[in-house]
């Protein structure tokens, strides 16, 4: 079969996004067709490319196997994927049969009843016993699986060899010394942040939330409660709060920094340390640090202890709508396996979601190594609850930590308001 690949035109995917009802009302279809076209969306990336090359590979050999069926690609833009797909939901026709997104999108896409169970094809499915647990639970929903996991990405620490050389600092072991040393750092060389932190860079503050002891929501049996406004949590959160400052990064430019911006800042020379992911290896790469920097495990509250991270990443979805189940999870595999999730890392350097092939890659590039490291330790997800979508969208915790930052509110006042933006949110999804 010719491989069909089609790219689709901001524009025209804005366009279908604005005119698609917003109201969800999907219900699973009755056929199950074993030839045909089959639709894919897969996210646009910022050189798509690599990545095209590796899906092309694996639906070459797809379509070899079934013959008589084809695939067609879309690549959309991440920016509008929430409009794109909740639209797709509520329109069969035009929806994809298997689709891309963000593992902290499942449970809103569950409620919106888009994506289908595949509980019974994932367990039977050989490869998924060595998928890691942490992105195992973001395809889970109430115990029931709806996707693949696709790649996962963590962060921990980035910092400066030379600069740490000329100081005769050691690189800090827990983040007490953590921040004892941003602050040396920035004395010593007032140019420089001593580490680049962001009043917007939520996954950069959670592993001081976490490392206290604190968690975001707890799941009280079905529905999640806010505990971002307890005692530990609210440890972590001034523990994260003290590096904005003129003694490390000044709060009038580091309020609004978001992680793109932390890291951005870091290869451009003009911090010390900062917290990036895997996924920020390449921009390190390519700026002013390059070969006098490296990473480790962002460190816990003791010494040789990692902080818990936060564990991003993707996932691959069949649809409910699709009128090709059988095929559509034979595909969502094909892509999410132990292969294409090995070559998906050579080509873009996602690292993959199954532990034994995290461990070879890592064996392959030593700077995968502080990220697998830190995946292995302990790695956290947020609550798996449609509300999170809100809470996100709503920046209800970076306002929490700038709030703090700027002097407007204290630890506890500014907790204790996030958490009942977040219960709010919660309640209101039941």
């Amino acid at each position: 079969m010719k491989l069909s690949v089609r790219m689709v035109a901001v524009a025209a995917v804005l366009a279908t996004a604005a005119c698609a009802p917003q109201t969800s009302g999907n219900s699973s279809s009755d056929k199950d067709e074993k030839t045909g076209t089959l639709r894919v969306w897969l996210f646009q990336e910022v050189n798509n490319k690599p990545k095209e090359e590796v899906v092309d590979s694996v639906l070459a050999e797809f379509e070899k196997a079934h013959e008589g069926t084809d695939v067609t690609v879309e690549y959309i833009p991440v920016e509008t994927r929430a409009q794109r797909i909740k639209a797709a939901f509520n329109d069969p026709e035009s929806a994809p049969d298997l689709v891309e997104y963000g593992n902290t999108d499942t449970a809103g896409y569950v409620k919106d009843g888009g994506l289908a169970d595949v509980t019974e094809e994932f367990t039977a499915w050989d490869e998924a016993k060595d998928t890691d647990p942490t992105a195992r639970q973001s395809v889970t929903v109430g115990g029931k699986i709806y996707g693949a996991p696709y790649f996962v990405g963590v962060r921990a620490l980035y910092y400066r060899t030379d600069v740490f050389e000329e100081l005769g600092l050691d690189v800090p072991r827990t983040q007490a010394e953590l921040i004892s040393t941003a602050q040396q750092i920035r004395a010593a060389k007032p140019e420089l942040y001593g580490i680049a932190v962001g009043g917007a860079y939520t996954y950069g503050a959670m592993p001081f939330i976490w490392a206290h002891g604190g968690e975001l929501a707890t799941d009280t049996g079905g529905s999640y409660a806010a505990a971002i406004d307890s005692a530990a949590a609210r440890k972590g959160i001034e523990a994260y709060t003290s590096l904005f400052g003129d003694d490390n990064c000044p709060a009038a430019k580091c309020a609004a920094m978001t992680g793109n911006d932390t890291i951005t800042a870091f290869a451009a020379g003009k911090a010390a340390m900062a917290i990036g992911g895997d996924f920020s290896h390449a921009a390190v790469e390519a700026g002013k640090v390059k070969g006098t920097y490296a990473v480790v495990p962002l460190p816990g509250l003791k010494p040789g202890s990692i902080a818990p991270a936060f564990a991003g990443g993707n996932n691959l979805g069949v649809l409910k709508s699709t009128t090709h189940r059988t095929l559509a999870v034979d595909l969502m595999k094909r892509l999410a396996s132990k292969k294409a999730q090995g070559e998906l890392f050579e080509a873009m350097g996602f690292l993959p979601t199954f532990s034994d092939v995290r461990q070879q890659v890592a064996a392959k590039e030593a700077f995968v190594k502080p990220f697998v490291e830190t995946l292995a330790a302990d790695t956290k997800f947020v609550p798996a609850s449609p509300a999170w979508a809100q809470i996100d969208a709503g920046q209800v915790l970076p306002t929490m930590f700038q709030e703090v930052v700027s002097g407007k509110k204290d630890v506890a006042t500014a907790s204790a308001d996030a958490a009942k933006k977040m219960n709010d949110a919660f309640g209101s999804v039941g």
